[in-house]
């Protein structure tokens, strides 16, 4: 029988299954932290796992529900001994259901949820509200030991609303019950009211001169004392 040479399909079946290992360390190690915030996996009967099979195109990951692209789609912290979601929390500003109940959450989460735009499920503890409050939501639903903000309202829709905005500026969701005021094309500052692009070689022109000007001063300063002396 012939022997095998190095590059005979027997031995490249070693370092293929060497170089999927390294592939799949690598995903796990690119996994959000607040995904692995709380020991433990999403539980298959939660709505976060319901959510997530729906669609064969997203999975399941320690506590997350990703795409594949990685974009945390569902989030699932409940019974995490949680007093506040955590530093980490702003990863999941993409998220479209998030499940905190069985926390010790402290009550107002608005500022929380900044940014938080694309949320339409938030699962709470009952004692605790809902971000933004009910007009925030367009159902609120109480059960015995959790609650439900279901649907999350564009408060720049409402009547008044865009009276907060400038001229020049627009109303845009910023999360429940947030809004800001974005500066159309052409228009900066405060109030929306320069007109043009801001220019980014004037302010650090001016940033470097400050910036030499006072290092030669205190060099200066500096150089004296230790003649001084």
């Amino acid at each position: 029988m012939a022997p095998r040479g190095p590059g005979s399909p027997s031995n490249l079946v070693p370092w293929a299954a060497a170089v999927l290992l390294v592939v799949g360390a690598k995903r796990a190690l690119a996994l959000p932290e607040i995904c692995i915030q709380c020991p433990g996996s999403v539980r298959n009967l939660s709505e976060v796992a319901l959510y997530c099979k729906q669609t064969p195109e997203l999975m399941l990951q320690a506590r997350c529900c990703l795409n594949q692209k990685g974009t945390i789609l569902g989030l699932d912290l409940q019974n995490c001994s949680l007093k506040d979601p955590g530093p980490n929390f702003p990863q999941a500003h993409t998220a479209v259901i998030i499940d905190l109940q069985a926390n010790p959450l402290k009550d107002d989460l608005a500022n929380i949820f900044r940014g938080f735009t694309q949320l339409q499920t938030l699962i709470l503890p009952q004692d605790v509200s809902c971000p933004g409050g009910i007009n925030a939501w367009n159902t609120v639903t109480f059960y015995m030991n959790n609650q439900t903000c279901q649907g999350q309202r564009n408060l720049c829709n409402s009547t008044g609303d865009q009276e907060m905005c400038p001229e020049n500026g627009s109303c845009v969701p910023d999360g429940p019950g947030l809004l800001q005021c974005v500066c159309a094309d052409g228009f900066h500052g405060y109030k929306c009211m320069r007109q043009g692009s801001f220019s980014l070689l004037m302010f650090f022109g001016i940033l470097g001169s400050t910036t030499l000007s006072v290092s030669i001063l205190l060099w200066g300063t500096q150089r004296r004392k230790a003649k001084a002396s």
